[in-house]
């Protein structure tokens, strides 16, 4: 089975990504060469354990040290610069990257994917601005006049191919473009399958268990078995095997991925067990809030622990799904209690992470005469959900957020939690 491209869309989308940008940043604001120093953005300096949430080039070649290590694995080294985040900072200066998008582009040309990566549609401005590589050279330039800093361009017919082509070629060469027809030489000889955006861990080691290692071995799948094991993502992994992409800009890429969650290494090693499900409670509101706030519910409730490294780390991730869509926070809650209890070993904890997923619109509520209140706990939280955005996150908390365990008042005042 194969596909016929002339029938698909062909846009010119370009996929920004700035290398390093926490790290380039932060050397720009020093007064350095963001490809030449060795400079480490750590979100706590004085936390040993603090996570490093962007390295520049030079570091990384040099020390090893990347996105993800820890402050106490970076050596000491003279030649090392370590500096705390400062996210309100990184934000405005993205906010500015993005206005000079809007030279080229209306905005509602541009999707600001992350903080540090953006897709623009430029069809129908070659007349003002060239073809798409010659506006990727533009921009790329401009970029660098005005911010010091460096960047990568993917270009495609859609948004997949354009993300796919910054991530395998272009972050290597600077600019690169891809078109349909560069698909069996460039995209299929992709192996291992998590290189390939969009395929995880999980879903790579069960393609791997039916056979398939890189991705032209997944575009020559038979799709009603793709479909059988995932549901449709197996129709998604068959067609983004084959670079085709339907989805138009900003939304999301991945359809069925869509989940709510929230993750967050906590500030100190969690020992005692009532303290990490304070934890739980506050980090389920937050979830529940994120998924009332797009009116979304969903079936499926995740729950992983990860334990500390002084006990040789580790961890569990496992997942639940009810039978009604739900997006109230005690729902999830008794959810992850029950995931807790059951697999929780009495380690010290580390890192909590909760999602929601198999999302739908959250528009109708199955009534059950053994759960009354049901109605009035999903009306409440919409009520406290509008209290926090007319009055601010911390104005309505929950008592625990108040005991020595409660994370919530300390991070309401860090920006993607850490320190604006």
């Amino acid at each position: 089975m194969g596909v016929d491209y002339s029938k698909l869309p062909h846009d010119k989308i370009l996929c920004v990504d700035m290398k390093s940008f926490y790290a380039s940043c932060s050397a720009v604001m020093l007064g350095c060469d963001p490809l030449e120093c060795h400079l480490a953005v750590v979100g706590n300096l004085k936390q040993p354990g603090s996570v490093v949430l962007a390295a520049s080039p030079r570091l990384k070649k040099d020390f090893g040290i990347k996105t993800g290590s820890r402050l106490f694995e970076i050596p000491n080294d003279k030649r090392i610069l370590l500096e705390e985040a400062k996210m309100s900072t990184y934000l405005r200066i993205a906010t500015e990257i993005t206005h000079l998008f809007h030279r080229y582009v209306p905005k509602e040309a541009i999707h600001v994917y992350s903080v540090d990566e953006s897709f623009i549609k430029i069809d129908g401005t070659s007349d003002l601005w060239g073809d798409a590589r010659l506006v990727a050279e533009k921009i790329k330039d401009e970029l660098f006049r005005e911010f010091q800093l460096t960047c990568s361009i993917g270009i495609g017919p859609n948004m997949l191919l354009s993300k796919l082509c910054l991530d395998l070629e272009a972050k290597k060469t600077g600019i690169a473009e891809w078109t349909y027809e560069d698909v069996p030489e460039k995209l299929w000889s992709v192996a291992p399958l998590s290189e390939m955006w969009g395929i995880g861990r999980r879903v790579e080691r069960t393609l791997n268990g039916m056979g398939i290692f890189n991705v032209g071995q997944l575009a020559h799948s038979e799709l009603h078995l793709l479909e059988k094991k995932f549901g449709v993502m197996g129709n998604q992994l068959y067609y983004h095997a084959w670079g085709v992409d339907l989805s138009e800009l900003g939304a999301p890429i991945i359809e069925g991925q869509i989940s709510f969650g929230k993750s967050q290494i906590l500030l100190r090693d969690y020992k005692d067990k009532e303290e990490i499900i304070c934890v739980i409670l506050e980090m389920c509101e937050e979830v529940a809030r994120r998924a009332r706030e797009r009116k979304k519910a969903g079936r499926t409730i995740s729950l992983g622990i990860g334990y500390s490294d002084k006990e040789f780390g580790g961890g569990f991730l496992r997942s639940y799904s009810v039978e009604e869509p739900t997006n109230t926070t005690m729902d999830l809650y008794r959810i992850c209690l029950r995931l807790f209890q059951t697999h929780y070993t009495g380690k010290t904890v580390r890192q909590i992470s909760i999602a929601l997923s198999n999302v739908m619109d959250d528009k109708y509520v199955q009534l059950n005469l053994f759960e009354p209140r049901k109605i009035s706990e999903k009306k409440l939280g919409y009520t406290v959900d509008r209290i926090r955005r007319r009055h601010g996150g911390v104005s309505l908390l929950r008592a625990i957020s108040y005991t020595k365990a409660g994370t919530a008042r300390k991070r309401a005042a860090l920006v993607g939690g850490h320190k604006a």
